[in-house]
Formats: structure tokens, C-alpha cells, sequence
């Protein structure tokens, strides 16, 4: 009966799991950055998403904000109208 001690392995097969692992070791700090470089990326697509959500929020209410001021300024002559008309009425009511 053998044991693995007393086998020799060849050296073609370690020498092709040395290059193998040595390829992996020389590869992390690169694949490292390139996570890096696309979670930067999405982070700034989010950002970039966010910036023209809130650019897009800001000019529905200032478009809000001015059609209520256009309607107040219509509004302006109609309300002394009644007012005044509202005035009319109760004069004649009291004078009777």
C-alpha cells in the first residue's frame, strides 16, 4: 500500500496551480477597481436621477404657485364687483 507521502506529484500540475492562483492574485486588485469604478458610477446615475426628480418636483410647484397668483389677480376685480354689488343689495334692503 502507498502513501501520498511516498508519491511524487509532476511538475507540469503544480507548476499549472501556481500560475492559476498566481493569475487570481494578480487579477483581484483590478477586478477590485472595477467594482469600485461601477458602484461609483451607479452612485452618481442615482444621483444624477435624483437631482432631475427634485428639478422636476420644484417646477410643478412653482407652476402650482403661479397659476394660484394668476388666479388671484383675476379674481381681484370680481370680488370688489361683489363687494360692491353686495353693497347695493343691503342699502336697498335697509332703505325699505
Amino acid at each position: 500500500m502507498s502513501t501520498v507521502a511516498n508519491e511524487q506529484v509532476n511538475s507540469q500540475v503544480t507548476d499549472a496551480v501556481t500560475q492559476s492562483n498566481v493569475k487570481v492574485v494578480g487579477e483581484a486588485p483590478a477586478m477590485a477597481m472595477g467594482n469600485v469604478y461601477q458602484a461609483l458610477a451607479h452612485s452618481h446615475g442615482l444621483m444624477f436621477e435624483n437631482a432631475v426628480n427634485a428639478q422636476s418636483h420644484a417646477f410643478t410647484n412653482a407652476q402650482a404657485a403661479s397659476t394660484q397668483g394668476v388666479m388671484q389677480i383675476y379674481s381681484v376685480d370680481t370680488i370688489s364687483d361683489a363687494i360692491a354689488v353686495a353693497r347695493m343689495i343691503s342699502a336697498n334692503f335697509s332703505s325699505t
